[in-house]
């Protein structure tokens, strides 16, 4: 039997550490990694366009199975390409391990044609970043790089000279085990005692959820009826929280609505379960606020705390519910939840009045109907920008459907590349990526990918020409839109000569007939609907202040929309609202 090259060693170990795919685009350096993937029936090359498309894909596999996922440039321009992916994919604390191959090593360090140094660019978007530049390094190096992406959720990479790659391997590869899930981490006794002393102390407690409750529904549903506490939660806490939850109070933030703000500024005690929230200007400074956070580092770091609590929330939780004292004055909640309801009442006429006859279509129009048509276990991918918006306010979660975004990174593109990634997962699953144009345009040749490996994602395209969310911020910063048009063509048509599906919709009376076509065909498929490109309401006092980019600060409410079928869930939990 022929001894192993490192190449071969380093695919091996990915199969073993539960690697299925490794994106990327093929490079001179490359070549031996990717001559081991195609003799490797463990693993699958799947070819991109555009690196960047390849590190998106892989971060959003790696949030869909929570398992590693895997990435690869070639040496200089390639493995640059991916640092955007990887930023994102880090930042969302999705397991991705990132393979940067490099220039000869003999040359580094001399100016070579395309050097860069990968294991210095790559540190800021990594939990680790280190070069192999000896054989001898395999396979501790690459094991190193695993458990670091696994254990602390992010990013790693390893950088590989492509004559290194090719050289034999120094012996059998050792099989040390490897960590491929993290545990639980249960809060000390002092912490618990700490918080439950803070929350029998309190009258009004608000709960405030993020990413971090993900599996802890139940645990969080529990704890609110039992201490009467109005639920509010981040964006990306929607998908976790907001489902079957008779205490829901709505979002916090740019995109927020409902009472969530309310609810976290009229308490005496706010609870911050698993969010690393990063608009400060919506907290409040004048409450006791306590944290609980499986990411030690993320406590504290948006505002100040009365108790940091370090453990996963379902643990806490399962501390606290046995041990603090049921409350039985639940004027609070219910006034949350009014405020709730009548909120969400009084925006929801934006988007139904006369919209099945409004040309252009209402992009708030397209999101509710999407929102009705699609799998009850569908993932949803979305672009940054004003597909945020639409997401966050239409889009209804039930436990099963997934909403996967750059909503830390706040990357344009995003979308597309993410519904490769969600798709390789399961062809069966039905995948929609709700793509603004400037986003679609960027990462447009990464539609071929969905043509080559016949990927059935459907593409819903918000197509108003221009950059929406960019424009709403001069706007708001009493600036004249410049720069923000975009002049396109006509995007089913390219989607038809691409080999897909493709039609236009310019009417709504045309919009459901084109979803349904769509999600029956059996490929990929492309949705262009015609969007007014006006659909930006701003409230009436608005300061050229409250916005830089995505942060904001002042105003509880910045965009004023429906909300889709939020306010019926928001008028079902009043029904639960004791009459005087």
């Amino acid at each position: 039997m022929a001894k192993q090259n490192v190449a071969e060693q380093f695919v091996d170990i990915l199969a073993r550490a539960g690697v299925r795919r490794l994106y990327g685009v093929v490079g001179d350096s490359l070549n031996p990694v990717v001559d081991a993937v195609r003799r490797n029936p463990a693993l699958d090359w799947i070819h991109v366009r555009h690196e960047e498309t390849a590190a998106f894909a892989a971060g959003a596999e790696a949030q869909i199975t929570g398992r590693l996922a895997a990435c690869a440039g070639s040496c200089g321009p390639g493995n640059l390409h991916l640092i955007n992916g990887l930023y994102d994919a880090h930042r969302s604390m999705a397991p991705v391990l990132a393979l940067a191959s490099h220039i000869p090593s003999s040359e580094i360090g001399l100016g070579y044609f395309q050097e860069t140094h990968p294991d210095q660019l790559f540190r800021e978007c990594s939990h680790y970043s280190e070069l192999i530049s000896s054989p001898k390094q395999m396979p501790r190096l690459l094991h190193t790089a695993i458990q670091n992406a696994v254990g602390r959720s992010g990013v790693s990479v390893v950088s590989l000279p492509g004559d290194i790659a090719d050289r034999p391997a120094p012996g059998k590869a050792v099989e040390t085990a490897l960590v491929t899930a993290r545990p639980t981490v249960r809060p000390g006794d002092a912490e618990i005692d700490a918080l439950v002393a803070m929350i029998d102390a309190a009258d009004k407690v608000t709960l405030f959820c993020g990413s971090g409750t993900a599996g802890a529904h139940a645990e969080v549903m529990e704890f609110a009826g039992k201490i009467k506490s109005p639920v509010g939660h981040a964006l990306r806490g929607k998908e976790w929280i907001q489902y079957d939850n008779p205490y829901d109070v709505g979002m916090s933030g740019l995109l927020g609505y409902g009472a969530a703000y309310e609810a976290t500024h009229e308490c005496d005690l706010l609870i911050l379960l698993g969010t690393d929230f990063p608009y400060n200007a919506f907290l409040p400074d004048d409450v006791r606020i306590a944290q609980v956070d499986v990411r030690p580092e993320h406590l504290g770091r948006r505002s100040r705390l009365d108790l940091a609590v370090w453990g996963d929330v379902r643990e806490t939780l399962r501390c606290l519910i046995p041990r603090v004292r049921a409350k039985e004055n639940r004027r609070f909640l219910d006034r949350m939840l009014k405020k709730h309801a009548d909120a969400l009442e009084g925006v929801v006429k934006a988007y139904t009045r006369k919209v099945e006859k409004h040309v252009p279509v209402h992009p708030e129009y397209v999101a509710a109907v999407l929102d009705e048509l699609a799998d009850e276990d569908a993932v949803f991918t979305v672009d940054t920008g004003m597909c945020n918006v639409w997401a966050a306010r239409y889009l209804t979660p039930n436990g099963r459907r997934r909403v996967i975004g750059s909503f830390s990174h706040g990357s344009m593109a995003n979308a597309l590349p993410m519904a490769i990634g969600a798709q390789f997962t399961d062809r069966r699953r039905q995948v929609v990526s709700m793509s603004g144009d400037g986003g679609f345009a960027m990462l447009m040749g990464d539609f071929l990918t969905l043509v080559q490996y016949d990927l059935p994602v459907k593409v819903v395209l918000f197509n108003n020409s221009s950059l929406g969310m960019v424009e709403l911020e001069m706007l708001v910063a009493g600036l004249p839109s410049y720069g923000t048009t975009n002049r396109n063509p006509d995007f089913a048509a390219v989607a038809r000569a691409c080999g897909a599906h493709g039609v236009r919709v310019e009417k709504p009376k045309q919009l459901a007939g084109a979803l349904r076509d769509a999600f029956r065909h059996k490929g990929p498929a492309l949705v262009d609907v015609v969007t007014d490109p006006n659909a930006l309401s701003i409230p009436p006092k608005i300061s050229a202040e409250m916005v830089t980019g995505f942060a904001l600060s002042a105003s509880k409410i910045v965009l004023d929309g429906g909300v889709g079928r939020m306010l019926q869930m928001a008028r079902s939990n009043l029904r639960n609202v004791p009459r005087p």
